[in-house]
């Protein structure tokens, strides 16, 4: 029973953790059209690192093990480091609609890196997907048209490819790391990497700094620190350390599809019946991905 209840307090708040994400992409959109990319960025790092501060003390009981600043510097520097640079350039030249699909291939790039790094096994109905959620997202990036939102939609997807990389590099380092860290600790760990990482970025010559108050930027910059930063990746953070990487990353397979809907109703985006094609021919590299195997019981550490 007991793991029962702790299997269903990880689902409840990996699919928390996605929804948030999801309209993170709405939300990113928005403050880009009032701040630069960068001073967002450090923005939501900045705000989520000082509400971290207030809770520091009680996230300081943790088993640090010689050699570990390295794999928790390496995933801050994948994420939210890197991943928010790729990310911000990408919905600049994209739209969310697109960049949202693009995140369907993270499950597959997981099962890849888990089998060389994890030793995971990888099998042929997951090379097969991922080989069909590629060529769905290729097609989906061809087809883009240029819009007044996605003024370059090819190069803003392999952008937000690239983002992805940078995310699976996180996933598989955060896996090697819960069983001896708190998620929380872990995600506060991210929020002040990141306000180190983007620090200097702010000073960039093209970086341009804002020169008026702006509200709904202001807001946008809030949610994202709060509800995102700490929100979306203390509740994946925490369920990825109940579930196996496997299973967690999957979830990550909801974002397109609440994204797409999010990107239809708020931002009024449409894509083309190519891309739309293309989309379903992600999902179902995706769900072909997914290997039907028996249930197990959840670990409970």
């Amino acid at each position: 029973m007991v793991i029962a209840e702790g299997k269903t307090r990880a689902l409840l708040a990996l699919w928390a953790a996605v929804m948030l994400w999801a309209s993170s992409f709405i939300v990113l959109k928005i403050a880009f059209q009032r701040f630069d990319p960068m001073v967002v960025i450090f923005g939501r790092m900045f705000i989520a690192s000082l509400c971290f501060l207030l809770v520091f003390k009680s996230l300081r009981k943790i088993d640090y093990r010689p050699g570990d600043w390295k794999l928790l510097a390496f995933m801050g520097i994948c994420e939210p480091g890197f991943y928010f640079v790729f990310e911000a350039l990408a919905l600049t030249y994209t739209d969310a609609s697109q960049a949202g699909m693009i995140c369907a291939l993270l499950p597959l790039m997981v099962a890849v890196a888990a089998r060389l790094i994890l030793k995971d096994p990888l099998t042929r109905r997951t090379i097969t997907g991922f080989s069909l959620a590629i060529v769905g997202a290729v097609i989906l990036s061809s087809a883009a048209e240029a819009t007044a939102t996605a003024t370059n939609p090819t190069l803003g997807n392999f952008l937000e490819f690239l983002a992805m990389i940078c995310a699976c590099g996180y996933m598989i380092s955060l896996k090697k790391l819960t069983p001896r860290y708190n998620p929380w600790f872990l995600t506060m760990i991210q929020a002040f990497t990141g306000s180190l990482f983007y620090f200097p970025l702010l000073f960039l010559p093209s970086t341009e700094l804002p020169t008026a108050f702006d509200a709904m930027g202001v807001i946008s910059i809030l949610y994202l620190g709060v509800f995102v930063t700490i929100g979306a990746y203390g509740m994946y953070n925490y369920g990825m350390s109940k579930i196996p990487a496997a299973q967690a990353s999957a979830f990550i397979n909801l974002i397109p599809v609440i994204t797409l809907i999010l990107g239809l109703v708020l931002l009024d985006e449409r894509l083309n019946w190519m891309q739309y094609t293309a989309s379903a021919l992600v999902v179902v590299g995706v769900y072909v991905s997914q290997e039907k195997r028996a249930k197990t019981p959840a670990p409970t550490a």
